[in-house]
């Protein structure tokens, strides 16, 4: 072939491989080179055309090619010609979403590169006198003067010379898309929600309306849709809400089983229901699936909505930010500068500016950084709301706006429970941000708990001390462009004492937080009077500690204020009353008890809470006065100042007040003896932890002192579950199904999804009902326990996976435990499973979100998988891209304090059933990734010879687990998945 004619004639490409790569020379050579010679020969060639050029240079073994990369990466052009489009950064990946045919995909050369650059460039081409090429055209430029590998290429392929015509675009004016996105307008309020039910008859006609006149009926799902209807129907009492616990087997067809009732009852009653989910992956299925309820993308976005945390979303003020810095510092940040000319690109087509698990592709940060992402997003909790230059055309207002008319909001546990705990706070005026809903759909539903404790739980921890104290103050001194509260506030204080005064008692209050290297403070510090110090000048930068050896002498004493003192009472605490070695670091996390309390503790817990509440008054002066002004100037304040006031009050409230009572009451329960003595059920359980953080040095750990609700329903029901009228709470494992027959096991299964439910804390009993899999997992599935592989020898467990996943000729997932031993057990299998053909990625291991891993498997037949709980939870693979699933042992619950103390309190003096039940859901939430579809085949396995036969119980009426060898069991597993036979020699045991 002949390379395009954008292209130098000599460009070489190359696809890398462990064993052989495919390498198409400058020569136009076509040759199968080993790593080794590849990285030598690399050193005399151009530029290579690759897919994906950090993963690449992490399989030769390369550093990095840093940025702007030298190297021809087709997925920099990709996200050029067609932004706003995912694809998984593989060969097939990428050529299926260029509708090569897979004739020319399979066993393809490094040539078929050079089409693709081909195509891709012919498509910018196309789209040069479209309504986006000024914009291209202008980008392009300015990519190419900051030296991007397909610069040339690109402005070739887009008529673009040596200068834009002073008439055209310019480059550095299309790049600020936040002047030329369009704006959001507001809406009258939606009136309250009719009271109109759904009945099953409605609810199956609008499934078969969905589904369409030729889709496969599946057993149960109209079944699912006359059961859910129940949770649309009119309440009764106040805090007496229809709630119903449907269980439905994988295969049924939930996702459209609850569209179905939820937009009949949305449309009648003019009202939103919110779906919420535990994993962002199901979020964009959830929405996938509902194309077919509105096929025509423009109504879909009118209908349906994707709600998120802001952190998600692309913030246009930090990009304008990013931009002007990159601006400024000019060649010296060309890589940064490529990267936001690629998200202005992607802005312009995004659906909602969605940065995380949207449609920018999962791979972006692993290409330019996820230091650029994260610098243009709603990290740092600065929104200023009204007084942003861009608030009309801001991401997240867009996707607030349209919740509130749209009739299916698609949102996430922690999101919704959020929004509710705030709503109960603040009632129905000041902090609403959205609708309150009155009927919620919990998807994953046997997350609820899981997610209720996170959400309801309080940490008072360096990390989020010391991100308040930049919150409320501010940059100190560091190259940061955090702004702080007096800033944000600005004009909407200046000049009115009665508004500055609290304003400066406050920030001057928040100087009891953490300082700027408090953590490495801790490792060595001695208690001092420097708690009771005046707090010191926030325009002198504090001391930088240095991390210190155990071993060394003690430096002067450097804690500067209450909260670091705490803190180093609480990691003492932590170290003399856990396990390690005498004077040397521990590894991990260290959990220990705060009770029975050292008396320095207690004194040190007072004193912060005495500092805790001058900060906290002032700041309640301020929201209060705040709100004075709301009516007091009632007829002087504009709409946008208004906007200002109401989001200053939020904003104080949430992310300082809550934050301070919270921490305020957990202290000024330090040293009244604990409430769990022989006998009492505690409340709350209190707890110090002390851990490394993402982002902190070696040898640095956060320490914090941290509560949990015993039992987090008991927020939930009374916050979200009460108020509303209606909840559907599903999921493939809401009970353990522990394989009795016994009446009375079947009831306590169904109490015990209740009461993680929050259903035992309402007046109303839910309705249950359970709708079986439509599949026939005899015929399907298998399921082994290998008995000799040892489970703490890395070796080995590396050498079960290499021979199962060979076995099954790759489409296998491993599951772990812990990410040590899947980081040790990658490092291990990825060589000798390459140079079998078969790719191997891994979670918490390759650069790139859970979602990118998941399009990449399921993509490559023949790939396989690692990861961890993400992966066991939410992924739907159907087909033969997933036919062996491995668990390396069995996932008992983690034993921590918080799972003593709940196996203690709410295991119904049955501590070891308990622990039973939860590792038996673990179980079918794995095996229930394994088969998705009536023509799928499968097999699991299980590396734990310990496994006990009372947990076998987890698998689906039908399966047979087999305990034997692994060589056995690798013979059996290539047979089944080759002949559909297998094991009818082996009786179960």
């Amino acid at each position: 072939m002949t390379a395009p004619p954008s292209l130098p004639d000599t460009a070489p490409a190359l696809i890398a491989r462990h064993g052989a790569c495919s390498v198409l020379t400058p020569d136009g050579e076509i040759l199968s080179l080993s790593p080794a010679d590849v990285r030598r020969e690399l050193r005399d060639w151009p530029a290579p055309v690759v897919i994906h050029a950090p993963a690449t240079a992490r399989r030769l073994d390369l550093p990095p090619p840093g940025q702007p990369t030298p190297w021809l990466d087709l997925l920099e052009l990709f996200a050029f010609a067609m932004p706003a489009q995912t694809v998984p950064p593989t060969l097939r990946g990428l050529g299926r979403a260029l509708d090569f045919p897979l004739a020319r995909i399979e066993n393809a050369e490094a040539d078929l590169l050079l089409d693709m650059a081909d195509d891709l460039l012919g498509r910018i081409a196309r789209q040069r006198h479209g309504a986006d090429g000024p914009m291209m055209a202008a980008l392009a430029f300015k990519m190419r003067q900051m030296g991007w590998a397909w610069g040339d290429s690109v402005c070739h392929a887009l008529g673009v010379g040596t200068a834009i015509p002073p008439e055209d675009l310019q480059p550095n004016d299309a790049i600020r898309v936040w002047r030329t996105l369009p704006k959001w307008e507001e809406a009258a309020p939606r009136p309250p929600p009719g009271p109109h039910p759904v009945t099953p008859a409605e609810a199956r006609a609008r499934l078969s309306e969905i589904l369409g006149p030729d889709a496969q009926t599946r057993a149960g799902q109209a079944d699912f849709a006359d059961v859910a209807t129940a949770a649309f129907a009119p309440r009764d009492r106040r805090g007496a809400p229809h709630m119903v616990l449907a269980e439905a087997g994988t295969g049924t067809g939930k996702t459209l089983g609850y569209i179905a009732p939820s937009s009949v009852w949305a449309r009648r009653n003019d009202a939103a229901v919110w779906i919420s989910t535990y994993t962002r992956h199901l979020q964009r299925q959830i929405e996938s699936e509902l194309s077919r309820l509105y096929p025509e993308p423009a109504i879909r976005r009118e209908h349906v909505v994707i709600r998120k945390g802001r952190e998600n979303y692309l913030c246009l003020l930090n990009m304008e930010e990013s931009v002007n810095i990159a601006l400024s510092r000019g060649s010296n940040a060309a890589g940064a500068m490529i990267g936001l000319c690629l998200i202005a690109r992607w802005a312009t087509a995004s659906a909602d500016g969605d940065l995380s698990g949207g449609d920018l592709p999962g791979w972006f940060g692993d290409l330019f950084g996820r230091g650029l992402l994260a610098g243009i997003a709603d990290r740092r909790g600065e929104c200023i709301h009204g007084a942003c230059p861009h608030y009309q055309r801001c991401f997240v207002e867009h996707s607030i706006r349209r919740a509130r008319t749209a009739d299916l909001v698609i949102a996430n546990h922690a999101l919704v429970m959020s929004q509710a705990a705030w709503h109960a706070l603040d009632g129905a005026g000041t902090g609403s941000e959205d609708n309150i809903p009155t009927r919620y759909v919990f998807d994953e539903g046997h997350h609820l708990m899981d997610a209720a404790d996170s959400a309801f739980s309080t940490e008072l921890s360096g990390l989020e001390a010391a991100e308040l104290r930049r919150w409320l103050l501010g940059a100190e001194g560091a190259r940061s462009r955090a702004r702080g509260l007096k800033k944000r506030l600005d004009d909407l204080v200046v000049g009115m004492p009665q508004l500055e005064t609290p304003l400066d008692a406050a920030l001057l209050a928040a100087h009891a937080l953490p300082a700027p290297g408090w953590s490495a403070r801790l490792a060595d510090a001695r208690l001092t009077d420097a708690q009771d110090a005046p707090p010191p000048d926030p325009e002198v930068p504090p001391p930088q500690g240095e991390l210190i050896d155990a071993a060394a002498e003690p430096v002067e004493p450097v804690l500067s204020n209450p909260t670091e003192a705490l803190l180093h009472l609480l990691r003492q605490q932590a170290l003399a009353r856990t396990h390690g070695a005498p004077g040397g670091p521990q590894r991990g996390t260290v959990e220990c008890d705060l009770h029975p309390v050292p008396a320095p503790l207690t004194e040190a817990a007072r004193t912060l809470a005495r500092a805790l509440q001058r900060l906290s008054t002032p700041l309640r002066t301020l929201v209060d006065r705040l709100g004075e002004r709301l009516e007091d100037d009632a007829d002087m304040l504009d709409s946008v100042s208004r906007e200002r006031i109401e989001a200053a009050i939020r904003s104080i409230r949430k992310r300082a007040l809550a934050r301070v009572d919270g921490w305020i009451a957990m202290l000024g329960a330090v040293g009244e003896g604990r409430s769990s003595e022989p006998g009492n059920t505690p409340q709350y359980i209190d707890f110090i932890r002390l851990d490394r953080r993402e982002g902190q040095r070696p040898g640095e750990r956060d320490v914090g002192l941290y509560r949990h609700w015993l039992d987090p329903t008991i927020p939930f029901s009374a916050v979200l579950a009460a108020p509303a009228h209606g909840l559907l709470v599903t999921s493939a494992t809401l009970r353990d199904e522990n394989g009795s027959e016994d009446e009375d096991e079947a009831e306590r299964a169904w109490e015990a999804a209740e009461a993680r439910s929050g259903v035992t804390h309402l007046p109303m009993p839910a309705l249950r009902a359970s709708l079986a899999s439509p599949f026939d997992y005899r015929r399907q599935s298998r399921a082994f326990i290998i008995t000799d592989v040892a489970h703490d020898d890395p070796a080995s467990l590396a050498g079960a996976y290499r021979t199962l996943f060979e076995a099954s000729g790759g489409g296998g997932l491993g599951l772990f435990t812990a990410i040590s031993r899947l980081r040790d057990v990658h490092a291990r299998l990825a060589g000798p499973l390459e140079a079998a053909g078969l790719p191997l990625y891994a979670q918490h291991v390759d650069p790139m979100d859970n979602a990118t891993l998941v399009d990449i498997f399921r993509s490559e037949r023949n790939s396989c998988l690692l990861g961890t709980d993400a992966m066991r939870d939410g992924v739907d693979v159907p087909g033969q891209a997933l036919r062996l699933v491995v668990f390396e042992r069995v996932p008992w619950p983690r034993p921590d304090i918080l799972h003593r103390e709940r196996r203690i309190h709410l295991s119904g003096g049955a501590p070891s059933r308990y622990d039973d039940r939860i590792a038996r859901l673990r179980l079918r939430q794995a095996f229930g990734r394994l088969i998705r579809n009536e023509s799928d085949r499968g097999v699991f396995v299980l590396l734990d010879r310990r496994t006990p036969s009372r947990l076998l119980s987890a698998f689906p009426a039908g399966v047979a687990v087999h305990r034997m060898g692994l060589a056995h069991a690798a013979r059996e597993i290539t047979r089944f998945l080759q002949t559909g036979d297998g094991t009818h020699d082996v009786p179960p045991t």
